[in-house]
C-alpha cells in the first residue's frame, strides 16, 4: 500500500533543544527522538560533506524498523559547470555508504541551484546518470531545478522518461506545479511561520493533507497547475518535509501534519 511520509530537513538544530526536544536530551538521542514523532528525515548534512558507511549505519540502527530517510546528494553532484560531466561527482556520493541504510534508504534529492538554466541536452545526459539500482538495491531520485526556465513541459516530459520525481516546492520564492512524474511524489513545504498556531498555516496544512491523500490514492489534485498533460492515475508513495521559513517550527508543523493524515484514516 502507498505511504505518506512526514518529515523535516535534518535533526539537529540549536532551537530545537528548547521547543522540539525534551530538555537536557543528550544530543546522542536527538535523531531517535525525532523518529519517534515523525515518519522520515531529509539527510541535509550529506549534501556539504560526504559521509561514511559507520555514519549510515549508526543512522540507520538509530531509527525504528519502519523508518525511512531522505538523502540530499551533495552539492558537487549538481552544482559543476555542466551537468552532463557529474558522472565521476555522482559516482562519489553514491559510493560513500547510503547502502548501509539498508531498508531505510529513500529517495535521493538532487538540488540544482536557482541559478541553473534548463539546457534540455545537459540535464538529459545528467538523468542518465543516476541508477535505477545500487548494489542490488532499487534508488528513487528527486530533482529540485529552481530557475523559472525549468517551467517547460519538455522538463515534465524528460523527468517522466527516466522515473524522476520533480521536487513540488511551496515556497514564496517558486512557483508551485504539481506534475507528477515517477512512482513517488517528492514535495518540500518552505512556508513555516512562527506566529502560527501549528507552525503552518492552518488552511494551508489542511489543503496540503488533501493533496498528499490524494495523491497516495491515485486522485487528481486539481488546485495545483500543471506544467504538461496530467500522468496515469494511480496510488503513488508520498514524502513531504516542511523545511525553510521559521525553521524552529518545522517539527511543530510536520506533527500537525500527521495527526491530520491519521485523522483521516478509516477505522477498522
Amino acid at each position: 500500500m502507498p505511504q505518506i511520509r512526514i518529515g523535516i530537513g535534518g535533526w539537529t538544530y540549536a532551537p530545537w533543544r528548547f521547543s522540539f526536544y525534551p530538555p537536557a536530551l543528550p544530543h546522542a538521542q536527538e535523531l531517535g527522538y525525532a523518529a519517534s514523532r515523525l515518519t522520515s528525515l531529509e539527510i541535509n548534512g550529506t549534501f556539504y560533506r560526504h559521509q561514511d558507511q559507520a555514519s549510515f549505519a549508526a543512522w540507520r540502527d538509530a531509527v525504528p524498523a519502519d523508518f525511512v530517510f531522505a538523502v540530499k546528494a551533495h552539492r558537487a553532484t549538481t552544482y559543476g559547470r555542466d551537468p552532463a560531466a557529474a558522472g565521476p561527482a555522482i559516482a562519489q556520493f553514491l559510493g560513500s555508504g547510503l547502502t548501509a541504510l539498508g531498508e531505510k534508504l529513500g529517495p535521493i534529492l538532487w538540488q540544482f541551484p536557482h541559478t541553473k538554466t534548463f539546457d534540455p541536452a545537459a540535464f538529459e545526459a545528467f538523468l542518465a546518470l543516476l541508477p535505477l539500482r545500487i548494489e542490488g538495491r532499487p534508488l528513487r531520485h528527486a530533482v529540485e531545478a529552481r530557475h523559472p526556465s525549468f517551467a517547460d513541459p519538455a522538463w515534465i516530459d524528460l523527468a517522466r522518461r527516466h522515473k524522476v520525481a520533480l521536487a513540488i516546492i511551496d515556497s514564496d520564492r517558486h512557483a508551485l506545479h504539481g506534475d507528477l512524474t515517477a512512482d513517488f511524489v517528492y514535495a518540500r513545504l518552505q512556508r513555516n511561520e512562527a506566529a502560527a498556531p501549528e507552525g503552518y498555516a492552518t488552511d494551508a496544512l489542511n489543503a496540503w493533507a488533501k493533496r498528499l491523500r490524494a495523491w497516495a490514492t491515485g486522485q487528481n489534485v486539481p488546485d495545483l497547475p500543471l506544467l504538461a498533460a496530467p500522468g496515469p492515475a494511480r496510488p503513488r508513495d508520498v514524502f513531504a518535509y516542511f523545511i525553510s521559513g521559521d525553521k524552529e517550527r518545522a517539527p511543530d508543523a510536520a506533527q500537525a501534519m500527521i495527526a491530520r493524515l491519521v485523522a483521516a484514516k478509516p477505522c477498522g
